[in-house]
């Protein structure tokens, strides 16, 4: 089956993560890393078909060698919690033969990646699946954040665009400093270039689509902006996959089958109430009396022919038990004819609708929370570096030495809180134990909205026995007829 997955990340020493093991993780390789005095052997792991550096024409040739490039990215950056390197999970289709998946990944990385002068490290994953599921071939990939310049050495990951007045001159907060925004020199990590990035890569693999004329098609947009009304599952990331294939529930795992159980309920329920409808839509029309027959009536003309042909008494009463439940469950469904049915299917439709565009809507506050809560804890960690920021005195020295060694942390600082100020937040607090509380509570809610459904499925399929038999029961009649038609000729 066609599957769109494009997910990008990064490495960061503040995540505990190193260049160097991620790079020998990809390619099933062992390097050693000069940084941290120790090797990261992955040679035993399996599933990794081919990797490969792919290198824009301005950079240093050894970069080809995958030990010498990620050592040289460790080195340059010196900072504990510096950012290393973008990380990119990108899925291959089972459509393809390897061969074609590789060489698809290697003509967008260079078009795309390449091109814009970005190093590339990429390896192609196909692991194997002992338990007979679909089979998931990806291919990760790794690029460094810091750019090349035109020599071929490392320049600048941001450079300060300072803020200014109506006169031009640069403006200063309240401590005396210049306002600055720490601006990207590349346009790597912008939400439009992923965004770009993404399309490319389903235009390039619906091409290949079209080339081996498959009906099939792959679609960069979510859900949402597809128009298709499905809950969106959470990326669970390579740590949490691992674990889920040794057996080990995550939270994030547990989620996702969530998720998709409730996808697949929905699912079933539309396609149940579809058929109903349309059954029901061609009874009416081949029922030619003015006034149909009731349900209670037709059912219990299709018992009295099945009981007519039992083999046993113990059947015969099997089958009155049978009607008897399923007309007591008419009863009290107040389902007595054709048009009830109608009204009664169409009802649990529009229910199943509800449910489906509440749990959406839940699940995207749910979302919005979650972030935002995320951006207190980043506010809270690092607001106590930009409050130890020495205040100006003598020449400045120890102001400017630790303004150097935390850089990052102050900008990331200030880019939390343009994120937290842009929040249209009510009275401009962060309030993240309030909105942990009303996760908890929308979390509760989303659950049993969801149970909402168990009901509904549990009709529809005592609906659809029944509309299995009057089904058959009608078109025997018909037979009976059509034979009667033609005996009478």
């Amino acid at each position: 089956m066609a599957l769109f997955h494009f997910h990008a990340t990064q490495i960061k020493r503040s995540a505990g993560q190193s260049a160097i093991a991620s790079a020998a993780y990809r390619a099933g390789e062992k390097l050693h890393s000069e940084y941290y005095g120790e090797d990261s052997d992955y040679t035993k792991k399996g599933g990794v078909i081919c990797n490969e550096i792919l290198l824009p024409s301005h950079a240093p040739p050894e970069y080809a060698d995958r030990q010498t490039l990620w050592n040289a990215v460790e080195k340059i950056e010196q900072h504990p919690k510096a950012q290393l390197a973008y990380s990119f999970d990108i899925a291959l289709q089972n459509e393809f033969s390897m061969d074609e998946n590789i060489a698809l990944a290697r003509q967008f990385l260079l078009e795309q990646f390449v091109s814009r002068g970005m190093v590339v490290d990429f390896a192609v994953h196909a692991p194997d699946k002992e338990d007979g599921s679909i089979s998931n071939p990806h291919f990760h990939v790794m690029c460094p954040i810091r750019p090349l310049d035109e020599n071929g050495g490392w320049g600048n990951k941001q450079r300060r665009e300072y803020l200014l007045d109506e006169q031009g001159n640069r403006v200063r907060d309240e401590a005396g400093n210049y306002v600055f925004n720490a601006v990207p020199t590349t346009d790597w990590g912008s939400p439009d270039t992923l965004e770009h990035w993404r399309q490319a890569w389903a235009e390039l693999c619906n091409a290949k689509f079209a080339e081996k004329e498959l009906p099939c098609r792959i679609d960069n947009r979510s859900y949402e902006r597809q128009g298709i009304k499905q809950l969106s599952t959470v990326h669970e990331g390579p740590a949490v996959r691992q674990m889920e294939e040794r057996g080990i529930h995550t939270e994030k795992g547990n989620l996702n089958r969530w998720i998709k159980a409730t996808n697949d309920m929905i699912r079933n329920l539309k396609k149940k109430v579809t058929g109903l409808l349309d059954w029901l839509k061609e009874i009416k029309e081949e029922l030619d009396t003015p006034q149909s027959p009731g349900i209670g009536q037709l059912l219990g003309e299709y018992y009295q022919i099945r009981n007519a042909g039992a083999y046993s008494q113990k059947a015969q009463i099997g089958n009155l038990k049978q009607y008897s439940e399923e007309f007591a469950f008419l009863q009290d469904k107040g389902i007595l004819t054709l048009e009830q049915l109608h009204d009664f299917v169409s009802s649990m439709s529009s229910t199943v609708h509800d449910t489906n565009d509440n749990l959406r809507k839940k699940e995207a506050k749910m979302k919005k929370l979650k972030e935002l809560i995320r951006l207190a804890e980043d506010y809270a960690q690092l607001k106590p570096v930009v409050d130890a920021i020495p205040q100006k005195g003598g020449f400045g020295k120890k102001r400017e030495k630790y303004m150097a060694e935390h850089d990052i942390e102050i900008s990331q600082f200030y880019a939390v809180k343009r994120k937290l100020d842009n929040a249209d937040l009510p009275g401009k607090t962060l309030t993240p134990k309030a909105w942990q509380k009303e996760l908890d509570t929308l979390t509760e809610e989303y659950a049993a909205e969801r149970e909402k459904l168990n009901p509904i499925y549990a009709d529809l399929k005592k609906v659809r026995s029944i509309q299995y038999k009057l089904d058959t029961y009608l078109h025997d009649k018909e037979r009976q007829t059509q034979r009667k038609k033609q005996h009478e000729l």
